[in-house]
């Protein structure tokens, strides 16, 4: 990963038009980059390849105008081919995100570049055992999750048996101890969840829904911001 852009995964918002209740994507993500969120995940499953890069480069604009290109991260879920077209037009992206089943993570580096960042899912099966032996060497940080169960993406947490797996903060703290690279977590991911997260040693959290569809995302953005930052200082006090 570029030496230019340091990571900060600690306020991380994930959205696509279907997360929004009708609105437009654009607005949204405005709000949560001027509340101070870190980093912006552009993910459907429904937008089209030309819909996703156009929500990626009026998000790279946005960032832009508010004078962070080199502090928020914008990436790209699954679509290792929007990442490369949006490239190719020019437009600022830094990276990608992909889960278990997606693209494996070293053929995005492959494409992507050294100075890239690939966010990886971590596995639901095995948590413990799977982040004591899997190779980080192509992965930036891990995403974990879901704290709770969500609706907004309902196979988040499915274990191979189809069971639905959650974590509990004390598994969040024990992943964080054995990881060896940052972790961000989400998947239901409230403001009453913030300082218990916060406690954990967790490098940041994601959000969806508790942006992308309240009735006013900037202050619901700021809340969590700020709560995070209040809460992550007192850690770093003790």
């Amino acid at each position: 990963m570029s030496s230019q852009k340091k990571l900060d995964i600690s306020a991380y918002f994930v959205v696509g038009p279907e997360n929004t209740k009708g609105r437009l994507v654009i607005p949204i993500i405005k709000d949560a980059v001027e509340a101070g969120f870190t980093c912006v995940q552009i993910r459907s499953k429904v937008a089209s390849a030309f819909e996703l890069i156009e929500i990626t480069r009026q998000a790279a604009e946005v960032i832009d105008q508010a004078g962070k290109s080199d502090k928020v991260a914008l990436l790209v879920d699954d679509r290792l081919d929007v990442v490369l077209a949006a490239r190719r037009l020019g437009i600022k992206v830094d990276g990608i995100h992909v889960g278990q089943s997606d693209i494996p993570v070293e053929i995005c580096r492959e494409y992507l570049g050294k100075d890239s960042i690939v966010g990886l899912s971590a596995t639901t099966h095995e948590l413990f055992k799977y982040v004591k032996t899997v190779d980080v060497s192509q992965i930036d940080y891990f995403g974990v999750g879901p704290l709770h169960e969500t609706q907004t993406k309902p196979d988040c947490g499915l274990d191979w048996d189809g069971k639905m797996v959650t974590r509990s903060f004390a598994d969040i703290a024990e992943f964080v101890k054995l990881s060896p690279i940052p972790v961000v977590v989400g998947g239901g991911v409230k403001l009453v969840d913030i300082p218990f997260l916060a406690q954990t040693g967790v490098d940041g959290f994601f959000v969806v829904s508790a942006v992308s569809e309240v009735d006013d995302p900037k202050f619901a953005a700021v809340n969590l911001v700020n709560t995070w930052k209040r809460y992550r200082s007192s850690q770093s006090i003790k």
